[in-house]
């Protein structure tokens, strides 16, 4: 597409998007939970309809040679579309953040000022390969009072269509503006170059959710403030007071459950005080269950399946059944190493230890710490959200599973009786 043909399709999408902005920061929480009851229907009544256009993007993934990461982030089955309409349902649920009194105070001169809730207005959201984002940042973005305008990946365009149609239906149910949840319509990446750069009169806020290159180009190129989620380096640390069957369940859990999402652990480390009797067994767990480990000397000496690591390893988020493993002198090394090697997103700490834990818990600066519970408790609905549009690794604004409070900001409501300044 040509600058001008990207612009001809995108600019209307834009001012639609901020004209729905300004009916939906009106609407009343009954209006919006209707249009997310309804769109919940909506993804049961058209599960064949949305299993058929997943099916084209699963096999044009696998002619594209998409990892086996990447085709399970892409792939949608009954569970899948049925856990998507729990979530929304869930989202409908929530108290209504809109217009929430966050502070209240009176000053002397009898003025009453109040910290509200508001929508941001329009969000952008650039996302890679899983179809299910569709659901969770659309319905984020109603409930919150938000307009938004999602561009999906190239590899999940017909699934992300097929959702996308149930989100209007709902809309449309609760006499709601279609333009509240727009889908781009195009594969073509000069839609997203717009969206960073040619939309500035229309969008607020943009989200990028994906792998590193995308996040580092919309961070680059974005002339609107990001909502910033880089890759998730995730770190489970045995400590030497940890239970041996307690750390073997979570290790398991949190490294191969899901693998190609951001909360799964890339990295194990182990203190050194409990090699003797933890390190072989949980990385024989690892191995037995088909998980590539690359570890140190020690690690090595554990078990001769273990490849050697790399220092590029302790850097890298695999999202596939590898994962590196480290020996590490007590909890104090394991945070220097979390803190050089990690992406701030979410660790966690195996230990019946109370001061080790709380030191992990405290001096770990990540988005998500956890005591003894596996990393891939870091997702919006396990925190109680609903959903969530991503894990943000910023340090400003929102941090951790962005969900409907996250996408509110903030405004100052005074009240005077003809108090005038001196």
């Amino acid at each position: 597409m040509t600058i001008q043909d990207v612009a001809a399709l995108m600019a209307p999408i834009g001012r639609s998007a901020v004209e729905a902005a300004q009916v939906l920061a009106l609407a009343g929480a009954d209006q919006k939970n209707a249009a997310l009851t309804a769109a919940a229907a909506a993804l049961r009544a058209r599960v064949p309809e949305i299993l058929g256009a997943n099916a084209r993007d699963i096999k044009a993934g696998e002619a594209a040679g998409l990892s086996g990461a990447m085709l399970d982030r892409l792939k949608l089955d009954e569970a899948r579309i049925e856990a998507m309409a729990q979530g929304v349902e869930q989202i409908a649920a929530l108290p209504d953040p809109v217009g929430t009194v966050i502070a209240e105070w009176e000053r002397p001169n009898g003025l009453r000022i109040q910290r509200v809730r508001v929508p941001l207005g329009v969000i952008g959201i650039i996302y890679e390969s899983r179809p299910n984002v569709t659901c969770d940042a659309g319905a984020l973005c109603l409930k919150s009072g938000n307009a938004s305008i999602l561009r999906g990946g190239s590899e999940s365009h017909h699934s992300s269509t097929a959702i996308h149609a149930c989100l209007v239906d709902g809309l449309r149910a609760a006499g709601l503006p279609e333009a509240c949840v727009q889908l781009v319509p195009t594969t073509d990446r000069a839609a997203v170059g717009y969206m960073l750069g040619g939309m500035t009169d229309s969008i607020d806020v943009i989200v990028p959710r994906g792998g590193k290159s995308l996040v580092a180009r919309v961070q680059q190129e974005a002339r609107v403030p990001v909502i910033g989620h880089l890759e998730g380096n995730c770190h489970v640390y045995v400590d030497r007071a940890a239970d041996l069957n307690m750390a073997r369940a979570i290790v398991k859990n949190a490294k191969l459950r899901r693998t190609g999402i951001c909360g799964a652990a890339e990295t194990l480390l182990v203190d050194a005080g409990c090699v003797a009797t933890h390190l072989a067994p949980i990385v024989r767990e690892l191995l037995d269950a088909g998980c590539e480990v690359r570890g140190d000397v020690t690690v090595q000496g554990a078990d001769p399946r273990v490849r050697p690591a790399t220092e590029e390893d302790w850097y890298t988020e695999y999202l596939d059944a590898i994962i590196a493993a480290k020996v590490v002198r007590g909890v104090d090394d394991a945070i220097a190493h979390i803190a050089r090697y990690g992406s701030a997103h979410t660790e966690s700490i195996v230990t019946d230890d109370p001061v080790a834990a709380e030191k992990f818990l405290s001096r770990v600066d990540s988005a998500i710490v956890l005591h003894n519970a596996s990393t891939q408790f870091a997702d919006g609905g396990e925190f109680g959200m609903g959903a969530e549009i991503g894990i943000s690794t910023d340090r400003f604004h929102a941090r951790g599973p962005v969900g409907v409070e996250q996408l509110t900001s903030y405004k100052y409501v005074v009240r005077g009786a003809g108090q005038v300044r001196p």
